[in-house]
């Protein structure tokens, strides 16, 4: 698997301590930041993340995934989101990671730093890289949000 990860100055420690694991699963991650304490804006690297993640679905590599994380998990997931092409899921729990791959077909995951503790992110993180989309009845689901993004 390959992921992209991001993140804004408050969720730092812990998207590098994500990072480390997804590496540590035998993934390619590309760690797009940001690198310091300083304050910056959330929905740059959820925009960020979110096109890398959909020009690699775009190319059919149905194996890339985003990790996104802010202090809620909240804003950085609304940014990533607006990126066509993206299924962005914010999971406080193991239950909404494996449902939002399952069912959603999320490909990029949101998490809050403020709001999960490292050991409940890297069982989200661990769950979500697990769980394959489902398909079937919820293919039609997630093909009928993939035709919200151009209006419908």
């Amino acid at each position: 698997m390959r992921w992209f990860a991001g993140s804004d100055h408050a969720a730092v420690p812990l998207r590098r301590q994500l990072v480390a694991l997804l590496r540590a699963l035998g993934d390619e991650v590309e760690d797009l930041g940001t690198d310091g304490e300083a304050s910056v804006d959330y929905p740059d690297y959820g925009a960020m993340v979110g096109r890398e993640v959909a020009a690699a679905r775009a190319r059919h590599e149905d194996d890339v995934f985003g990790l996104v994380l802010c202090g809620t998990g909240i804003g950085i997931s609304i940014a990533a989101n607006k990126v066509p092409g993206v299924r962005c899921a914010l999971c406080h729990e193991a239950f909404t990671a494996q449902m939002s791959r399952a069912h959603n077909d999320a490909n990029v995951v949101a998490l809050g730093a403020r709001v999960v503790g490292s050991g409940v992110a890297e069982t989200i993180v661990r769950v979500f890289r697990a769980t394959p989309f489902e398909g079937g009845r919820h293919a039609n689901r997630v093909a009928k949000i993939t035709a919200l993004e151009g209006g419908g």
